[in-house]
């Protein structure tokens, strides 16, 4: 929950500014013209250098954070089912909706332990002026290689969607100390599910599986087909508590669906195994730990949850 909240003004850049408050500030935090300018130069040439969200949306928070004193960022983009947090979001906050030439770029919110003064709101949006162009370009990237990285089957990611999403997580994870934990999902009997009923029968189970999955989900967290009947899912700052909570969650709500096969109603279940990443550990060890964890399930009477020890 948010302890205050500055002016609650949205604003689209590029087509308007913020709407003030007549408010007095204590301190107001300045930096000189020319200084300032370099800054931004500086700035312009950082947001250049990568096409990954993520990593735009840090150099950015590390940047500005020179000119206010910001504690948290927040941003998100529905179409491409991209949200990230950077911080302990709480505080002063100020949102703004992010456009150019009518495409629509995000939703941000900055988040600062105090009020932030006018002039140095103003220098804050000429910052975000330099964020447009890269952040547009890397909202195409992501849109590009997202339409190359889904299973046509279920609309999850695929494989190689997983490697790049948990080589992201693993590195936020280290770089800002948040957990990030996997859980490995296999469907139960499925083979018996494709001799009895057909392949179609197995497909529309994978399908129906899949979209459960994402309901379940926080828009942050991720969903994979790793092959076969087998899904993971990435779940972002999470520790094992709370992978062990959704993983039992989730294993509850398939064993509630039911699938409809011509006239016959036939029921589903899986198996789960949770693991949470550990400093300096490889993403194949990670995903093994988890695996053990899912086979352990297997073998105690399908079904079932288990987490992987540490």
């Amino acid at each position: 929950m948010l302890a205050d909240k500055q002016t609650p003004s949205t604003i689209d850049i590029g087509t308007a500014r913020v709407r003030r408050l007549d408010i007095s500030f204590s301190k107001a935090l300045s930096t000189g013209q020319h200084g300032f300018s370099e800054r931004l130069r500086l700035l312009t040439l950082r947001l250049q250098t990568s096409l990954e969200l993520d990593r735009l949306l840090d150099f950015f928070f590390e940047e500005v954070s020179n000119l206010v004193p910001l504690r948290a960022l927040s941003y998100s983009h529905s179409s491409t089912d991209f949200q990230l947090q950077i911080g302990e979001a709480n505080g002063f906050d100020v949102s703004y909706s992010l456009s150019h030439s009518g495409d629509c770029l995000g939703e941000l919110c900055l988040f600062s332990s105090q009020y932030v003064p006018d002039p140095v709101l103003e220098q804050l949006e000429n910052a975000l002026d330099c964020l447009l162009f890269p952040l547009r370009n890397a909202l195409l990237y992501r849109q590009a290689v997202q339409a190359s990285l889904k299973d046509p089957l279920t609309g999850a990611g695929n494989r190689a969607a997983m490697v790049h999403a948990l080589s992201r997580e693993t590195e936020l994870s280290r770089r800002h100390s948040q957990a990030v934990s996997v859980i490995m999902l296999d469907m139960d009997h499925f083979k018996r599910l494709n001799d009895t009923y057909g392949h179609q029968a197995g497909d529309a189970a994978l399908k129906a599986t899949a979209l459960l999955l994402k309901e379940q989900l926080r828009n942050v967290d991720m969903v994979f087909r790793f092959g076969g009947e087998e899904f993971v899912l990435v779940l972002s700052n999470s520790g094992p508590e709370a992978a062990a909570v959704v993983a039992e969650r989730i294993r509850a709500a398939i064993q509630n669906l039911c699938l409809l096969v011509g006239d016959k109603q036939v029921r589903l279940s899986a198996s789960l195994g949770c693991a949470t990443h550990q400093p300096g550990e490889s993403q194949d060890d990670l995903l093994r730990r988890a695996d053990q964890a899912l086979y352990q399930a297997k073998q105690d009477g399908r079904n079932l949850t288990r987490v992987a020890s540490a």
